[in-house]
């Protein structure tokens, strides 16, 4: 059978982005193939601060295309940088204001509920501290899970004088969180103004201090919290996380088109719940499907962070209060984290000089 542009695709997961775990499909660098009658046609787009990127992986990329068959004569096309970016306060055009003192505010979002999105924006917070100081701000105001995943439930958050609110910090990260202020089994039913203005004062009269990330957990879809952050806020880009099923891949377009409304840079999607690993001997089944994340990003034309499977231990850490990146560093589903965490800092790079 001939070599489709798809195969191209799938061979060259195997060439990984320079000082990273993580490949150059994954990293959304790779922009169009063409197989033809006349060859191969490539064309890759590095980013602004890896000129020469090309040059350092181009022999590798020949060399794999070159063992599959009717590829003909490779060409590798660079595409052009994107355009400059005009200076600005911000990524929007609302008013909205950074935090003094954080360096980059990542919103971890999900187009519906039951995805996973607190447990990936969880350990993706850990995973992003084993190389600098992280905040969480758990802004899921009507089901907080930030206090149980980390074991915290009956902390109280100090008020100073001014009324400013001092984060609880566990397993090396600052939080907060709707959980430390209401009871711990009482629902919360508050209208939009009143979820609006907490969001506020989450934002606004929170120390944070100095942090090379704010992590931000937001409600499932696409409502006031949203919208309330993306007035008040200079987020530096969103990721979305969804399940493989087509059920939750139909919501991934509200969210990523949430974004681009609000003028938030889509950093890529993670598909979470890829598979279940067994505990006893580690084969992977893939209950919900998978791959649907990835169609789903190349699709959109937004970068594929990469997959997380359903593993038994991730739930359990998360249900004792210690996720599983902290509890156990070594797992292979702890190492996922950190990829996507690396590619998460590479594209933060990236939009700081595009």
């Amino acid at each position: 059978m001939a070599t489709t542009a798809k195969d191209v695709l799938e061979a060259l997961k195997q060439v990984k982005y320079p000082g990273f775990s993580r490949d150059i499909v994954s990293f959304g660098i790779v922009r169009d193939i063409e197989v033809g009658g006349f060859g191969t046609t490539i064309t890759i787009a590095p980013p602004a601060d890896s000129p020469d990127l090309v040059d350092q992986i181009g022999e590798q990329i020949a060399q794999i295309v070159a063992t599959l068959p009717g590829t003909g004569e490779l060409t590798i096309v660079t595409a052009p940088p994107p355009q400059q970016k005009p200076p600005a306060q911000a990524p929007n055009t609302r008013g909205a204001q950074g935090i003094p003192g954080v360096k980059a505010i990542i919103a971890v979002a999900s187009g519906k509920g039951g995805v996973g999105k607190s447990t990936v924006a969880a350990n993706l917070a850990l995973a992003l501290a084993e190389q600098g100081k992280v905040g969480l701000l758990d802004a899921d105001v009507y089901g907080p899970s930030v206090p149980l995943m980390f074991g915290i439930e009956d902390a109280k958050p100090h008020v100073t004088a001014e009324r400013r609110i001092t984060p609880i910090e566990a397993h090396g990260l600052k939080t907060v969180s709707m959980g430390f202020f209401v009871e711990r089994d009482r629902a919360v039913i508050w209208r939009g103004p009143m979820v609006t203005k907490l969001v506020v004062e989450f934002i606004r009269n929170v120390e944070w201090g100095d942090l090379d990330f704010l992590v931000l957990d937001l409600p499932p879809g696409t409502g006031d919290v949203q919208l309330t952050l993306s007035q008040q806020l200079a987020m530096t880009g969103g990721v979305i996380v969804t399940t493989p099923q087509d059920v939750a891949l139909a919501d991934v377009k509200r969210g990523v088109r949430m974004f681009e409304q609000v003028k938030v840079p889509v950093l890529g999607v993670v598909e979470n719940m890829s598979g279940h690993v067994c505990r006893k001997c580690g084969h992977q089944t893939d209950i919900f499907g998978r791959g649907g994340g990835e169609r789903m990003a190349h699709e959109l034309g937004i970068p594929y962070l990469g997959a997380i499977p359903l593993a038994p231990r991730v739930r359990d850490l998360g249900d004792t209060g210690t996720p599983l990146v902290k509890a156990n560093p070594e797992h292979p589903v702890a190492e996922r984290f950190r990829e996507i965490a690396d590619a998460i800092r590479q594209r933060v790079a990236d939009e700081a000089t595009a």
